[in-house]
């Protein structure tokens, strides 16, 4: 654990990237090799899961500090961190831990089975005895939420350079699933397989929001349209008759998906699809919302499956035949998917299986023609439309000039402030993080229907901060209520009906657009206007 809360602090003293880089590779050259599997697998989401809860904490931490609780939460809402907060209110500790980093994350699985009382003594114990960092980095894992800002990008480059690995191999050898707690760093990162590189998926090429006019990017005549689907961005490989799905999180989904199975039967082996995921409830495509009932399920239960069907709408080709082709032109590779898609239909004649579908893609003679499609986009279930340039190679990553989106504006609303969080990092120390009402016309009452952080300037938000500061009505641990009184604009990219919200609507994306200085509460929107907007 030395080691490591070393590490800790020297990416904690520096923002420059190299520096970064530097500290990272120098921790793998010299960490034993159970300690590196437990620093990848923190610094690429795969820790452990929360032994103690964050309430328990904050009052043992109260306790031990010999503060009241009121002033500890006070401090920790100035903070913005809990660990770092619990880390600097505990006694200062001169000694050191000798126990290794593994030994830590192994007690923590073991912790989470014990009584309360058992693990308030293992974490008096080990809190009195950890150096300040050392402390801070226990702390921040026994909570489950470690994050220092360091992409699973960096940690890969590091690793690289440690171990002579080459990075795109280590960032295909890092998706998945795999356990630190049973692998080893040899299988894990430096014996080569080939049945490694069998799944492997490609680099997501990501596209740049319109700048300005569409009409900026020239003749009309030199672009591929389509619409910009609103589900789960993902590669379909179907490689020696096996079948992999990774979404654009670069996690493998395959069991996620059992609709897509049959594809390694049905699709010519050596093929890799770029598309989207989609819900299509009663033969339709859904929303978003349908699909996250899907997400995050480790089962797949058939009432699921029958309720929220999903399908592969695919865009793109990128490997043909086991050969790479995303050097090869955009309207050439589009020609080569849409080849195959008509065999699978043919294939699929006595069935009628629509699993896979082709999105389509569309030519306009003017640019006024392509504004009048993406005003269809809510209509057709999508955000809008993507521009790709016909000749274009299929590029790594978030790259300019040949693929772009054009999304439709949002839809927006008047809402009044109820209720007010603090903020995190810099913002900290100010109310920013603010949950929205309607009117319940009905019953003449305000309804919570979202949570917004962004959208006003530095000002705006100090001003809105002192405001709350001299209409709070009730706290309620860090949250407090507010007089209602204060209308803001509120921006959403989607909306659906939701039982899991008071409101009973989901909106997708809030955001504050503006603060309606110039209306009353009574102005602001009801729940039915809110309700208007959902699609038919």
């Amino acid at each position: 654990m030395k080691h490591f809360a070393d590490l800790i602090k020297k990416l904690d003293s520096t923002n420059k990237t190299n520096a970064k880089v530097a500290a990272l590779a120098s921790y793998f050259e010299k960490a034993s090799d159970t300690d590196k599997v437990w620093t990848i697998a923190i610094l690429s989401h795969r820790r452990p899961s929360r032994p103690v809860n964050t309430t328990l904490l904050r009052t043992w931490a109260s306790e031990l500090s010999n503060i009241p609780l009121w002033l500890f939460e006070e401090s920790y809402h100035i903070v913005g961190d809990l660990a770092e907060t619990i880390a600097l209110v505990i006694p200062t500790s001169e000694k050191s831990t000798e126990k290794s980093l593994t030994t830590f994350l192994n007690e923590f699985i073991d912790l989470k089975k014990k009584s309360e009382e058992d693990k308030k003594e293992y974490v008096f114990k080990n809190w009195k005895v950890l150096n300040y960092y050392e402390r801070f980095v226990f702390t921040k894992l026994i909570t489950g939420g470690f994050r220092i800002g360091i992409s699973q990008k960096l940690m890969t480059r590091a690793l690289a350079k440690a171990t002579g690995v080459d990075e795109d191999v280590l960032a295909y050898k890092l998706m998945g699933n795999w356990n630190p707690q049973t692998i080893s760093f040899h299988d894990l990162i430096l014996e080569e397989k080939a049945s490694d590189f069998l799944s492997k998926p490609y680099p997501f090429y990501l596209a740049y929001a319109i700048e300005g006019e569409v009409s900026d990017l020239g003749e009309v005549q030199d672009w591929s349209v389509e619409h910009k689907w609103d589900g789960i961005r993902s590669q379909v490989i179907i490689r020696d008759r096996e079948l992999f799905v990774w979404s654009r999180g670069e996690e493998l989904v395959t069991d996620k998906y059992p609709e897509f199975h049959s594809f390694a039967d049905q699709i010519p082996d050596g093929t890799v699809l770029d598309g989207e995921i989609l819900p299509f409830p009663n033969g339709n495509i859904g929303t978003f919302n349908d699909l996250q009932t899907r997400i995050g399920r480790k089962t797949i239960s058939k009432a699921l499956l029958t309720k929220t069907p999903v399908i592969l709408k695919a865009y793109d080709l990128l490997e043909w035949k086991g050969k790479d082709i995303r050097n090869t032109p955009f309207k050439e590779r589009r020609e080569l998917l849409e080849s195959l898609y008509k065999d699978y239909l043919l294939n699929q004649a006595e069935s009628r299986s629509n699993t896979l579908q082709l999105s389509e893609k569309m030519y306009f003679d003017s640019w006024q023609a392509i504004a009048k499609e993406r005003s269809r986009a809510r209509e057709m279930k999508s955000e809008g439309l993507m521009l790709k340039r016909k000749n274009s190679p299929y590029q790594v990553g978030r790259k300019k000039g040949d693929w772009w989106k054009w999304k439709v504006d949002p839809l927006t609303i008047d809402a009044v402030l109820t209720y007010a969080m603090r903020g995190h990092g810099r913002r900290s120390n100010l109310f920013t993080d603010y949950t929205f009402a309607l009117w319940d016309t009905d019953k003449n009452e305000l309804v919570t229907f979202a949570k917004a952080y962004s959208g006003l300037t530095d000002a705006e938000f100090r001003k809105v901060d002192a405001w709350i500061k001299k209409n709070t009505l009730e706290r309620f641990g860090p949250v407090r209520s507010v007089t209602p009184e204060l209308v803001f604009e509120i921006a959403f990219e989607g909306i659906a009906l939701s039982k899991r919200h008071k409101s009973g609507i989901a909106t997708r994306f809030p955001r504050i657009l503006r603060w309606r200085q110039d209306k009353k509460i009574e102005e602001a929107n009801a729940l039915e206007d809110l309700k208007a907007m959902i699609p038919s």
